[in-house]
């Protein structure tokens, strides 16, 4: 083995033996840097004569190729081993089960949204939508509350931008309106009929939905539910308004022997007018009269206000807050929580 071949060996041993890339670089230094051996070999090369120097310079230069060829080789094992390092440490476990995502479900108060609708559904009701933003009109003037009543202070009602002075917008503070706007179009629709003398069908309708008040605490809250109804005909009376009232709560709260009382009240819109309270017969809440919602045949002036004849037309309306009667079902005892967006909470009912 000549020198050169002695070289080649050597640089091959010093490269093998570098364990990190820093290392091969010391050990190129040592053979292919400024000062190593394969360049000072080239620079003595001026000593020869030109015979020399083809002979010389061919057989450097192939060690220089096989030396570089090492090198290249070596710094290419380092980065594989480096590679396969990290895959290990980042390694998948593609046999694990994958991380299912969580399914979701309907909000408790959706819930019972949807319950009620298929409870009224079963007895003809439809289901009546409307604006939030409502007009003066529609959410108090039409339903027979006059402008001095509270509920038109700012201080119990959202008023929004829009309208006039006269007759601002604002955030509705029940859904009777739509039962309003259901019946005028209800009345539009058929008043041919009307006019000829003939009998227009009932209006039957329920309207639930989101409104709005100035109130907040454990069993109140800004914005809150309500379902209220309608049936107006030429042959409907207070008895048809029980027997609804009781078989939705009946079956609303799965419950036969559940007892209801209808107590005088006053509402603007209806006269007569009956607080609805609920006697359950078991459990927890068994012997407590607890109010539910309100009812009442419907006032004349509303009956006008449909455009419809009092004289000839009767009806009657209700009205109850959805997420009260959500918390007696689930048996929950603060209505914020039902906002609160908790999913420990919302999870229970799914």
């Amino acid at each position: 083995m000549n020198d050169l071949d002695a070289l080649v060996a050597s640089a091959n041993d010093l490269f093998a033996q570098s364990h990190t890339p820093a290392d091969l670089e010391n050990a190129k230094a040592q053979f292919l840097g400024k000062s190593g051996r394969i360049t000072e070999m080239m620079k003595g090369m001026a000593a020869l004569s030109v015979e020399e120097k083809k002979s010389k310079g061919a057989a450097i230069n192939l060690a220089k190729q096989a030396i570089e060829a090492a090198l290249n080789a070596r710094r290419q094992a380092l980065a594989d081993a480096e590679l396969q390092v990290q895959l290990k440490a980042e390694a998948l476990d593609v046999t694990l089960p994958g991380r299912a995502r969580a399914r979701g479900g309907m909000h408790p108060v959706s819930l019972t949204l949807e319950r009620i609708e298929a409870i009224f559904g079963s007895m003809g009701f439809e289901v009546a939508q409307g604006p939030e933003i409502e007009s003066d009109w529609f959410n108090f003037t039409a339903l027979n509350t006059p402008q001095d009543h509270p509920a038109r202070s700012m201080h119990d009602t959202f008023y929004v931008e829009g309208g006039s002075a006269d007759a601002p917008n604002l955030l509705r503070t029940h859904t009777s309106p739509m039962q309003i706007r259901h019946a005028v179009q209800h009345v539009k629709r058929y008043q041919a009929l009307l006019d000829a003398g003939q009998t227009m069908p009932e209006i039957r309708v329920i309207a639930p939905g989101r409104t709005y008040r100035v109130d907040s605490d454990a069993t109140h809250s800004p914005m809150f539910h309500q379902c209220e109804g309608l049936w107006v005909g030429e042959n409907v009376s207070f008895k048809d308004l029980k027997v609804v009232v009781t078989d939705f709560c009946r079956t609303f709260f799965e419950s036969d022997d559940l007892v209801l009382r209808f107590r005088p009240s006053f509402f603007p819109f209806t006269e007569p007018s009956a607080e609805i309270d609920i006697q359950f017969q078991t459990g927890s809440l068994a012997g407590r009269w607890l109010e539910v919602g309100g009812s009442g045949q419907v006032h004349p002036n509303v009956v006008r206000n449909m455009g419809l004849d009092p004289e000839r037309h009767i009806g009657f309306a209700f009205g109850m807050g959805t997420d009260r009667l959500t918390m007696l079902r689930y048996g929950v005892n603060d209505l914020r929580l039902f906002f609160d967006g908790d999913i420990r909470f919302l999870s229970q009912f799914q």
